[in-house]
């Protein structure tokens, strides 16, 4: 009898441990986007690259609280010439399917970034002259010409199988990652979650989290009900209005860093348009209050701005400042420009994709009505509003940004620089801003990598860009938000760049 109940404590005792052992194994998290595809080149949102970077490696990746460049895929690289870049890959390590990872599957890879059916990484793939496999595990890419900050997007130039990748439909490939990351795919059920497996054999050892399963939830109310109710361990996104209650909720923690992302207003200057005259571009500036943006609207979780990059990217200024609020200088400045009765302008923005958007651009246009400006307000979902800015059509817009490559030269040839389809400039000048000067300016940092050299001719660039030229108006930097379980010992440091990197996490 009394070995009996002996047995049966000892199974209860297992059973409970086993339970305790599976939930500590596992996590739950809320994210504010679900991912498009699986395809890894699919899709260049941040949103769909923080799955990515969980199913695949690039050769190299970010890590750490500020993002530093480390090896991943690739051991080490070279940097023999302007347009030369050799990289050693890293021996030993398969894909999830068994395969063994060699050059091969990086020149596939690289070449495979160019085919618009199934990659938005054109530009990147467009930008390749050559790729030379020495051996298994040595590999050359040439580029057409000098991209210094080409290494710096090797975190988010995920590599394929190539063997697997060819045997498959494209669809079935952006349904069924495979690649060498640390963990794999269990399961995807469209609009409700994604469940991951960890990857026993990963190169840099079994992640402490076994399973993870991400629950993409848009409505910031749900995923704060998915909180409180314990059915999620973090939630990524937390919406500004709803910081003050998870801050009194005994059982939750918020933890806050600042964005790297800055948010700002673009606009055109076609000769002739009230925004070409530089007083009037200076006008629009002093006229909106950032201060009263950030306390009221931003709940006090932003930082002014007075330019794009920000404070880790090569090229931020620490001298260039924001213009004053001041509406009496900004009528003056359009009196001046020949507006004193003001103009019409249509701001568009997006309304689902930066912290508080739509709140923002309507902000805007009150502060801008005041000094006689009356603006037409166009706010839409980000799917139809990026195609807008892609294919240049805008005047006025609210947009975001930082860049993944901590470079201000990438982000300059992309937002500023005059749109030119060919050379692959301005792919993100929405109102075709265009300037001479910066254009000349910026296509001469085209071969300079000495890195002190380059950040400081970057910063000249900028200044003239903000200051002289006030090429966009600067708003503010948002500040990322996650909320987590207290008592489930979950170590958490979130990333410069917002992806949810489940191997940095643990219990």
């Amino acid at each position: 009898m009394f070995k009996r109940l002996a047995f049966l404590m000892c199974l209860l005792l297992a059973l409970a441990w086993s339970s305790q052992a599976l939930a500590a194994s596992k996590l739950v998290v809320a994210v504010d986007s679900p991912p498009r595809t699986l395809n890894p080149h699919g899709s260049d949102a941040d949103s769909n690259l923080s799955f990515m970077a969980n199913f695949f490696d690039g050769l190299l990746q970010r890590v750490g609280d500020q993002g530093a460049l480390k090896p991943a895929l690739a051991v080490k690289f070279e940097h023999p010439d302007l347009k030369t870049w050799k990289f050693y890959l890293r021996e030993g390590v398969t894909f999830h399917n068994g395969n063994p990872f060699t050059a091969e599957d990086v020149k596939f890879t690289f070449e495979r970034l160019s085919d618009p059916q199934v990659s938005e990484f054109i530009n990147t793939g467009q930008s390749i002259e050559s790729i030379e496999i020495i051996d298994d595990y040595t590999v050359v890419i040439r580029t057409k010409k000098p991209i210094p900050w080409f290494a710096n997007n090797m975190h988010q130039i995920f590599i394929m199988d190539k063997e697997s990748t060819e045997a498959r439909e494209p669809g079935e490939v952006g349904l069924k990652p495979i690649g060498t990351g640390a963990y794999k795919l269990e399961e995807w059920v469209k609009g409700s979650y994604v469940r991951l497996q960890a990857n026993k054999d990963y190169w840099e050892g079994a992640p402490d989290l076994e399973n993870i399963e991400v629950r993409p939830i848009k409505e910031p109310s749900t995923r704060f009900a998915a909180l409180v109710s314990g059915q999620t361990d973090i939630v990524s996104g937390v919406p500004v209005e709803l910081y003050s209650k998870i801050v009194d909720n005994p059982k939750l923690s918020i933890i806050s860093r600042p964005a790297r992302r800055s948010v700002f207003l673009a606009l055109g200057n076609n000769p002739g348009s009230p925004v070409s005259d530089i007083r009037v571009r200076k006008a629009m500036y002093m006229a909106i209050n950032e201060g009263e943006i950030i306390e009221k609207i931003m709940r006090g979780h932003a930082a002014p701005a007075a330019q794009i990059p920000d404070p880790p990217t090569i090229g931020y200024n620490p001298d260039i400042q924001r213009l004053d609020y001041d509406p009496d200088q900004a009528r003056e400045l359009l009196a001046e420009a020949g507006y004193a009765d003001g103009f019409e302008i249509t701001l568009t923005g997006p309304n689902d994709r930066y912290v508080q958007d739509e709140k923002i651009a309507e902000a805007v246009a009150k502060y801008l009505a005041k000094v006689g400006i009356d603006v037409k307000l166009d706010v839409k979902p980000k799917s139809i509003f990026f195609p807008e800015v892609f294919d240049g059509s805008l005047d006025f817009y609210l947009i975001g940004w930082f860049d993944g490559t901590f470079d201000m030269g990438r982000t300059y040839f992309k937002l500023i620089h005059s749109r030119d389809k060919e050379g692959g400039f301005g792919s993100l000048n929405g109102a075709n801003f265009s300037d001479p000067t910066i254009d000349i300016l910026l296509e001469a940092t085209a071969d300079i990598v000495d890195r002190d050299v380059r950040k400081q001719v970057l910063q000249d660039v900028n200044k003239i860009a903000m200051t002289d030229k006030i090429a966009v108006i600067p708003l503010h930097y948002q500040e990322d938000l996650y909320a987590v379980q207290k008592g489930k010992n979950i170590d958490f440091t979130p990333r410069p760049d917002r992806w949810m990197v489940y191997k940095e996490i643990s219990r």
